[in-house]
């Protein structure tokens, strides 16, 4: 008799542990099934955004086109991306983002520089200008109705990239002879191949000596 209940209990033990065991798994299998809904409604929520400018955002104060900005932006968004998502400036192009066709030139503190090269907190304190920044008004920059004039692009992409390196070409003295304006210029790229008359509308900018 006695060794018969211990058949009995030890059925019940064995029975409760395997359903301990059955409710750890479908416990285990639910937590997992809930694990990407939960993620889709994080990223729903832009929590990652949250979260980023809470512990990584850093304020940022820049002069573009005149006009003071204070923003706040993660270490690794570049100035292209900053002017482009951030200020609604999108004149610069990204082409490349490898800082090779040169779509994104704009000036820092007169100099021009691929912004899709260069961190936005980098630049703090400074003065940017961007395509947008060159006319006043509704007059055209010399640079821009010269391109115009002469044709100087065909689809256009490149044509704000151009211009502000043209425009820095020629204050950097750098324009004197069309040989010396097609080294210069080499960083930007037009697929078009427009090259020839971009060199006509600089040469006649630079003697006019509007730039």
């Amino acid at each position: 008799m006695a060794h018969h209940k211990e058949e009995i209990n030890s059925e019940k033990e064995t029975l409760q542990h395997t359903r301990r065991k059955f409710f750890k798994i479908s416990t285990a299998l639910t937590a997992v099934a809930l694990i990407p809904s939960k993620i889709l409604k994080a990223a729903e929520d832009n929590v990652d955004e949250k979260v980023a400018e809470r512990f990584e955002k850093q304020t940022l104060t820049l002069e573009v086109n005149g006009v003071q900005q204070t923003l706040s932006v993660e270490p690794r968004v570049t100035l292209l991306d900053l002017l482009r998502e951030q200020l609604k400036l999108t004149g610069s192009k990204k082409g490349c983002d490898h800082g090779q066709c040169g779509a994104c030139t704009v000036h820092v503190n007169g100099q021009r520089v691929l912004s899709c090269l260069s961190l936005a907190v980098m630049q703090n304190g400074k003065k940017i200008a961007t395509i947008e920044g060159l006319a006043k008004g509704d007059d055209l920059h010399p640079m821009q109705a010269a391109f115009i004039k002469y044709d100087g692009f065909q689809c256009g992409y490149c044509t704000p990239g151009q211009i502000m390196s043209a425009v820095a070409c020629v204050r950097e003295g750098h324009a004197d002879n069309e040989d010396e304006i097609r080294q210069y210029m080499s960083g930007n790229i037009c697929r078009c191949g427009a090259y020839p008359n971009i060199v006509k509308a600089i040469t006649e900018a630079k003697q006019k000596g509007e730039v």
